[in-house]
């Protein structure tokens, strides 16, 4: 009997799964051994199961001043093979695969071999020191920690982790350096462990190094008002937890010993207070800093009134611990304090307006016909005719101009800057400026090469789309690759299907019902409304700037229609020799498509191809097919914003099929130039996700899009 085939399909996951396993380990190869030791150490003792501070041993293979004392060195190379509890192996297997597997799969190897040992040992011994010399001011709280030991290689990972964090790019280094700043400040502060002190001095040391050595240097400058806000919504954190600290967490550390009888309705308010200050200071609302500045400086007021009446509470003898509460009082006063100064000094990024409606750009705004003179004078891209639309707000950029959509707080640019030659740069580090003052997530979308190449400093870019040119010198369908749309032609042909290029708002009245009727079934059929933002609609079609074909047969019915934007190139001078200068098109931009349901089969590929020849005989040098929204390269590498973009673009796919759509193009062998979109970082993803939602689909209820995604289920399942 045979064993059964298993399918090659079955197969291939695995495998890749095995691959990748494969793959990582050997790039890791440190990090894997280590961990294999320290699970084969603890399986060894038992100390997987049992707490090792219980074993007898335990003070032969634990760092801290009692061994050093007896003369243990050696407990430096033991004791990071080791955990005192079975619980912590949940929490640090992470931290060790993170800190070291991150570091070697960026250092290597022996690089991060060097960083972990000299971790580990800064922490501990640099921890040890700082000990002793505190402990002989008679510090209740350093000379209890002189009779700890520990163990863990923990101040390892969290050395690795710091130096790996040195390789992000920005903000996200800020971000991660803030967030270690405030862990170990409030750990060491307010638990005190003699881990924790061991953390605080090996991470420390650990950024230090990391911003010192060349390797790891930034250029450092003013910050940007992005940065203002993110270190003043961590400072409003940090208080925020200092906060529930004090109110529900016991602890005995550095600043004495807390036993806390806060209610929970007395957190819960302080917790929501500071939630929602620290929320509007990320947003940098005006209102959001008077607020801080306000609770700011309540708090100070209340410290300075706690610190008056210390000495009339030590003699009355109300107070059992009066240094206790002093330093209690003075931790958090301080942060205040400083919180206080940065406000005051980056007040500058706190003046967006509370109400939305109030929030606009600090540029002046543009008509369309002004817009549209810039356009002709400066020319733009195969979309930028977009930028006319009514859905688009436009504002001056120099000499150019810019239009954009708002929607979830996120501004979204339309293409490119319409600029001069060389102008790309400032029109988007200007538009970036202008948006995060009014409190708005700046992007670009459907932006091309010459754009992505000039993005501001930090910023990403990520291909959304390809936009398809047919070049029109030369052009004739001659060649087995043109076959579809000969056979198209001539099918037109047989069938007595003629071919029109007009301008639809000139169209008698019988003509534009056609064309409504069509597209009213065409979007009646979807299940949501018509897409908008780089997709027109009829209405765009009626523009007297708008090029229009049609196929009719001969009883004049209409069987499709396409409408063609047109793309404007710099100015040329005239040839009068005045000097002066007029508009000059280079190529038309394919936008709407619609076919009659049971009207002639092949109406598109004749219509796009019969408009081609038109434009050609005219003298324009190309089409464009525009690119598919949401459609990206197959051989485009994938990142965090595909996720994000390829969920949206699943979402729509199939109701409007763009995929498909972009498949057919291909039939008129076009050259593909990508479209980007640029953004800050990966922490505005979800905020863009959502704001192109709303620009493709501004007429879309909550409803809508959850039926489609019912349906686009169901349609998955059968």
């Amino acid at each position: 009997m045979t064993a059964p085939v298993v399918p090659k399909s079955a197969d291939e996951p695995v495998a890749r799964t095995r691959s990748r396993v494969g793959h990582v380990l050997r790039r890791t190869p440190f990090t894997a051994s280590f961990i294999v030791a320290l699970l084969a150490v603890g399986l060894a003792t038992g100390t997987l199961w049992r707490p090792t501070a219980e074993q007898s041993w335990y003070s032969q293979v634990a760092t801290g001043i009692p061994s050093f004392a007896d003369g243990r060195w050696w407990t430096l190379l033991t004791s990071p093979f080791f955990v005192d509890h079975p619980l912590v192996y949940l929490t640090l297997l992470p931290l060790v695969v993170g800190g070291l597997g991150w570091a070697e799969w960026r250092f290597g190897s022996l690089r991060t071999v060097a960083i972990a040992l000299g971790g580990h040992i800064v922490g501990v011994l640099g921890a040890a020191g700082i000990l002793l010399l505190v402990s002989s001011t008679g510090w209740h709280w350093a000379v209890r920690l002189t009779e700890s030991v520990d163990v863990g290689p923990s101040c390892a990972a969290f050395t690795a982790l710091v130096f790996a964090i040195a390789t992000l790019p920005a903000p996200w280094r800020l971000r991660a350096r803030i967030a270690i700043g405030l862990w170990v400040g409030i750990s060491v502060l307010y638990l005190g462990e003699l881990y924790d002190l061991e953390h605080a001095v090996a991470m420390t040391a650990g950024l230090a190094v990391s911003g010192w050595l060349p390797a790891f240097r930034h250029p450092a400058g003013r910050p940007t008002q992005r940065e203002w806000r993110l270190i003043g919504l961590s400072g409003l954190v940090a208080v925020g937890v200092i906060q529930v600290f004090d109110l529900i967490v016991p602890f005995n550390g550095p600043l004495g010993e807390n036993h806390p009888t806060a209610s929970l309705i007395d957190v819960a308010i302080d917790v929501i207070v500071i939630a929602l200050v620290a929320n509007g200071i990320r947003k940098g609302y005006r209102v959001a800093w008077i607020g801080a500045l306000v609770l700011g400086g309540f708090n100070l007021l209340t410290a300075a009134l706690g610190f008056a009446l210390l000495p009339a509470l030590v003699d009355t003898g109300a107070l059992d611990s009066p240094r206790q509460v002093f330093a209690l009082l003075l931790a958090p006063a301080l942060l205040w304090a400083a919180i206080l100064v940065f406000l005051v000094i980056g007040r500058g990024a706190f003046r967006v307006r509370l109400r939305q409606s109030r929030r606009v750009l600090p540029a002046a705004a543009l008509t369309r016909d002004e817009l549209v003179h810039r356009l002709e004078r400066f020319g733009g891209g195969t979309i930028s005719w977009m930028s006319t639309w009514e859905a688009n707000q436009r504002i001056a950029s120099g000499t150019g101009a810019i239009a954009y959509q708002s929607h979830a707080e996120v501004a979204i640019m339309l293409g490119d800057p319409i600029v001069p030659e060389g102008g790309h740069a400032d029109a988007l580090e200007q538009f970036a400026h202008a948006t995060q003052q009014a409190g708005l997530i700046p992007c670009a979308f459907s932006a091309g090469g010459v754009s992505a190449a000039a993005k501001p400093d930090g910023w990403r870019s990520v291909i959304v789309a390809e936009d398809t040119i047919v070049d029109l010198p030369g052009l004739a369908f001659t060649g087995k690759a043109w076959g579809a749309v000969r056979t198209a032609i001539n099918r037109a042909g047989r069938e007595d299907i003629s071919f029109r290029m007009v301008r639809l708002a000139e169209q008698p009245w019988n003509v534009l019902a056609q064309v409504r009727a069509i597209s009213e079934q065409w979007t009646g059929d979807k299940g949501l409304p018509e897409m908008r933002f780089t997709l027109g609609t009829v209405e765009e079609a009626l523009d007297p700037a708008v090029y229009v074909g049609l196929a009719v047969d001969a009883g004049g019915n209409l069987h499709g229609i396409t409408s063609w934007l047109p793309v404007y190139g710099p100015a040329a001078a005239r040839d009068d020799g005045s000097g002066e200068t007029e508009p000059r098109i280079v190529g038309w931009t394919l936008d709407l498509m619609r076919r009659r349901d049971g009207g002639f089969g092949p109406v598109m590929e004749f219509l796009i191809a019969s408009s081609a020849l038109h434009f050609s005989e005219a003298g324009y040098e190309f089409v464009s097919l525009s690119g598919a929204p949401l459609v990206r390269p197959e051989d485009a590498q994938a990142g965090p914003v595909d996720q994000v973009l390829d969920q949206l673009g699943a979402l729509i796919e199939p109701l409007y099929g763009f995929k498909s759509l972009h498949r057919f193009k291909q039939k008129f062998n076009p050259r593909s130039e990508p479209l980007y979109l640029l953004y800050r970082d990966e922490g505005d993803l979800p905020r863009i996700g959502i704001a192109l939602t709303r620009a493709y689909l501004p007429d879309a209820s909550l409803r809508d899009l959850v039926s489609s995604a019912v349906g686009m289920s169901s349609h998955g399942a059968s």
